[in-house]
């Protein structure tokens, strides 16, 4: 009988033993399990950085990406800082919230890809309020590399292309568009940005982008493939892409240069790049378009694409009541003249009569 009651109290002890392994097992699958999510959901935030990820088709020696390690510095950086540019833990700043700054990115690797879409994140923001800050930044994929100028920091007559998000209309008279204001356009060297005419005779196309002093993230996507050029946006802060420029035709050389640049004057505000990234794009080919290399930036049919209508300035307030003041004594004189004529044909119609 103690032998009886000895083996159901090992038996109870390894029952005891076997639910609290079972327990513990659990509570282990449980604990890792959790880690596991949570190791998941970090990978997820680093591989989605700005919400649109494409690893596999990153190309890092365009890209400029935190924590900008060696930017502008040492020997194996891809990037150049220019003018005012400053490097932060957050970001690289272009220009400050300071009047009369100029500030740049270049990167030092030409690019050879056929197709590609750069992806911008970047945050406009400063103490003006609205129309008195300034002047934009501007994005660069061009021949030439670390230029200064009066097109958004950048030289003139560039050769390339070129994106601006302009915070400031320079031409208040007739303007139909709402700014702050992105737009595209293609330079072959001898076309000029018209800056006091905010390059409306020159511009491809473009979108109204609310892009200053908002709560959440900002981005630019440029897309470039056979010979397509797209502009997209997303500043609502809901992570999904606006179109903004969708066009045929634009022939870019390979080998040029991308960078970004900002330029403040009497106005200013704090122009910020966060991350550039640059992503090859696979697209399929005939032998034909890869045998075609393009020499000279171009746009199909651009004399037709962008014709801007300058119409006549109206009178002003003062011009008008000169103007009816002047015609109401015109036809006064005019009145007088003619009775005076009248009265000498009476008059000499009477002595031919008698």
């Amino acid at each position: 009988m103690l032998f009886s009651t000895m083996n159901k109290s090992n038996r109870f002890r390894m029952s005891s033993f076997k639910i609290f392994d079972l327990m513990f097992n659990q509570r282990n699958i449980h604990e890792l399990t959790c880690r596991f999510a949570v190791v998941l959901i970090l990978t997820c935030q680093c591989l989605a950085d700005d919400g649109y990820e494409m690893d596999d088709f990153l190309k890092r020696e365009y890209s400029l990406t935190k924590p900008y390690q060696g930017l502008g510095s040492s020997s194996s950086s891809y990037w150049d800082l220019m003018g005012n540019a400053m490097i932060t833990t957050e970001h690289v700043r272009l220009t400050p919230d300071l009047q009369s700054r100029q500030g740049a990115v270049w990167s030092r690797v030409p690019c050879f890809l056929r197709d590609w879409e750069l992806q911008v994140h970047f945050k406009i923001h400063g103490h003006g309020k609205k129309n008195l800050n300034g002047d934009g930044m501007a994005l660069w994929y061009t021949k030439e590399r670390m230029q200064t100028g009066p097109v958004f920091g950048n030289m003139n007559l560039f050769t390339g292309l070129g994106v601006f998000v302009d915070t400031y209309p320079n031409e208040n008279k007739n303007h139909e568009r709402v700014f702050p204001y992105v737009s595209g356009m293609v330079g072959n060297g001898t076309l000029a940005y018209e800056h006091d005419r905010d390059g409306q005779s020159t511009e491809l196309g473009g979108c109204t982008a609310l892009v200053r002093n908002i709560p959440h993230d900002t981005f630019l996507l440029i897309r470039y493939t056979k010979n397509r050029l797209t502009i997209q946006i997303d500043v609502d802060g809901k992570q999904k892409w606006q179109d903004c420029l969708d066009l045929p035709g634009v022939r870019l050389p390979r080998g040029y240069f991308f960078g970004a640049s900002s330029v403040t004057g009497d106005l200013s505000d704090n122009h910020d790049l966060i991350s550039m990234k640059l992503y090859q794009l696979t697209v399929e080919r005939t032998q034909e378009e890869e045998e075609e290399e393009e020499l000279i930036p171009s746009v199909d049919n651009f004399e037709n694409l962008n014709k801007v209508e300058v119409q006549e300035e109206g009178m002003s307030g003062v011009q008008l009541f000169f103007t009816i003041v002047f015609s109401v004594i015109g036809i006064f004189v005019l009145g007088v003249v003619a009775v005076v004529m009248y009265g000498r044909w009476k008059e000499n119609s009477r002595k031919r009569f008698y």
